[in-house]
């Protein structure tokens, strides 16, 4: 015989039981529940447990079961599963003894409300805890989003939190208050206006905040944008993959490392979003850049960028390195001579990595730079046996680096995926840098 049943309620309360579960309740000898849930039913006759701390409540509970006694009832909020009570029971009582029986949870409520789809949403509780996992969902760039809060992770403090990451997509932000009850409120907000309105009290403590990515492209100011240093977010990215690009940060690296200079000649491999290709185009309009990118939705993607940021000095190449690399010349509309790159930056490889190394050595110029980017270790190996089997010479760069993110009323450092860029000369590097002494030579 079933020892404890966990029911579910809204708060419309009793009204929104079955008759089934009113029975369950009405024959129960010890009710268990917060204060709000108790308070439900005030003429029940039974033995009270208010929860007060888990720790001793659950003791009690298991003491009453020993005794061989019947009928204990919990009443939870929603769906005992879904973040809710229901997960604690079943560590530390047997499961034969529970018996579930879930009401609509407040995340169900709220996606009807807004109505949109949940079955692929991510949901996230910042009640009581770390928004590591939502700053991560964030950045991945999750098309939906489910977020339940508390005091401190407020929709106010989230929206700021949005704000702070800099995101490559913008987000619709809900907050659904008192789901179910006679108070219930949904409204749409901008990011923007919760970020000026720093009262977290507006909101009601029971709140769920649902986030829907927006596909539309944000407007582009660009005169208002910087000459170097572009924002990730001003970049149209993968719709599956919002955060893939060249950070930033790291970006400003690389075109450091580059060396650049007016009129020359550059091969962007694995140009992803183009966000380097478009960069250096800016700062160098009589320069020729090749953003060669392996998939058809990059090299689409790399177009359109390239328009939004009113380029024409990068071209956009659909093709596998190392083979698309040799007829670079002939995708220009005005060939040189030749085909030879003054500088190469290789951001993605797909695996190629030491086949591309091979052919970028016959194709760069006798003053040329090689920059990589490498995310990973088996990578960062290959190109190091490379560059000592053909005697080059290099240097490296370990970047590390974190960007600071509001958490409620602190601030925190989320790091960025740790790179290191590798800078490589077929020559004597001092014809590149009259003053770089910091060249490791093999």
């Amino acid at each position: 015989m079933t020892k404890v049943n966990v029911i579910g309620i809204g708060l419309d309360g009793i009204a929104g039981l079955s008759e089934t579960l009113k029975e369950i309740i009405e024959r129960a000898t010890l009710l268990v529940g917060s204060d709000r849930h108790l308070s439900y039913f005030p003429n029940h006759q039974s033995q009270r447990l208010p929860l007060r701390n888990f720790t001793e409540d659950i003791s009690k509970i298991r003491d009453y079961l020993n005794q061989g006694r019947d009928g204990v009832v919990v009443i939870v909020s929603g769906d005992p599963l879904f973040f809710g009570l229901g997960r604690l029971l079943l560590a530390e009582l047997p499961k034969d003894v529970l018996t579930f029986h879930p009401h609509l949870s407040s995340v169900q409520l709220a996606f009807n409300r807004v109505k949109a789809s949940w079955h692929d949403a991510r949901f996230i509780s910042a009640h009581g805890r770390s928004v590591e996992e939502l700053i991560q969902t964030l950045q991945q760039g999750v098309e939906k989003i489910a977020v339940l809060t508390d005091g401190t992770n407020t929709p106010n403090a989230i929206a700021k939190l949005i704000q702070s990451l800099n995101l490559p997509s913008q987000y619709e932000l809900w907050v659904c208050e008192n789901l179910g009850g006679d108070l219930e409120r949904v409204e749409s907000f901008s990011i923007e206006t919760l970020c000026r309105d720093g009262a977290s009290s507006t909101f009601a403590p029971l709140n769920v905040v649902v986030l829907l990515r927006q596909d539309k492209e944000k407007p582009l100011n660009l005169s208002a944008l910087p000459y170097f240093g572009l924002p990730d977010e001003c970049f149209l990215s993968f719709s599956d993959r919002p955060g893939l690009m060249t950070k930033r940060e790291v970006r400003t690296l690389v075109l450091a490392e580059l060396a650049l200079r007016p009129g020359q000649t550059i091969w962007d491999i694995g140009a992803g979003t183009g966000s380097v290709s478009i960069e250096i185009a800016r700062l160098f309009p009589t320069s020729t850049v090749y953003a060669i990118e392996k998939t058809a939705a990059g090299s689409a993607l790399i177009a359109q960028n390239c328009r939004r940021f009113q380029v024409e000095n990068v071209i956009s190449i659909h093709g596998n390195a190392p083979e698309i690399l040799y007829t670079l010349g002939e995708k220009s509309s005005t060939p040189s001579a030749t085909q030879n790159a003054d500088r190469i930056f290789i951001g993605g490889s797909g695996g190629n990595l030491t086949e591309i190394l091979n052919v970028c050595a016959t194709q760069l110029t006798p003053q040329g730079v090689i920059v990589l980017s490498l995310a990973t270790l088996e990578h960062l190996n290959t190109a190091l046996l490379w560059f000592q089997s053909h005697s080059w010479h290099y240097q490296l760069l370990q970047v590390q680096l974190s960007r600071s993110v509001p958490i409620g009323q602190l601030t925190r450092f989320a790091p960025l995926n740790p790179v290191t860029i590798i800078t490589a000369f077929n020559s004597d590097p001092s014809s590149v840098f009259s003053n770089h002494e910091l060249v490791a030579e093999y």
